[in-house]
């Protein structure tokens, strides 16, 4: 069985564990410059989740993701992604149903006046791969149907029926019918 493919921002994978153990084999394509969020939310220190105790854990997670993703193994295959812009790294496995591949998106502006930089390379990273967009943040799904974004999203809540969905139904408007 193919892999259900999705476009996430890494952070997600850390603070939503159920995404690691899908019921079907799901692959995760992941921006870098999310991942060097995960860098960043480190070293500031900045609040991930609203209660102390979820926030803890949340943390923990991200240190867990980016420790696996500084494994030597795991870190080859990523820099070799980063040698040109939209090369792709090779699946990295999380877990037993679950892989990622770390994409170099490059944002080209395209809807830089709309969305923010990480946002834009999401944008652009579905639709290079023809894969829907998985997020939980309400403002990034309503702004990407006011302006008609041509990608399929889904919220992180409804992941179980997006596992389900058929790619066929996820109506990119690319110009294909």
């Amino acid at each position: 069985m193919q892999p259900r493919r999705f476009v996430i921002e890494a952070i997600m994978l850390a603070i939503y564990g159920h995404l690691l153990d899908p019921k079907r084999p799901v692959q995760y394509i992941i921006p870098y410059t999310s991942v060097m969020e995960l860098y960043e939310i480190r070293e500031s220190g900045e609040r991930v989740m609203p209660d102390p105790e979820e926030d803890r854990l949340a943390k923990r997670y991200i240190h867990e993701l980016l420790d696996y993703f500084e494994s030597e193994m795991n870190n080859k295959k990523i820099k070799r992604a980063l040698s040109q812009p939209w090369k792709s790294s090779q699946p990295l496995l999380l877990e037993s149903n679950a892989s990622c591949i770390v994409v170099n998106a490059m944002d080209n502006m395209q809807y830089g006046e709309l969305f923010d930089p990480i946002e834009t390379e999401l944008i652009l990273t579905s639709i290079r791969e023809q894969a829907p967009l998985l997020t939980d943040q309400f403002e990034l799904i309503s702004r990407l149907i006011e302006h008609e974004v041509p990608v399929p999203i889904y919220d992180v809540d409804d992941f179980e029926y997006a596992l389900e969905h058929d790619l066929e139904h996820d109506h990119y408007r690319l110009g294909k019918p």
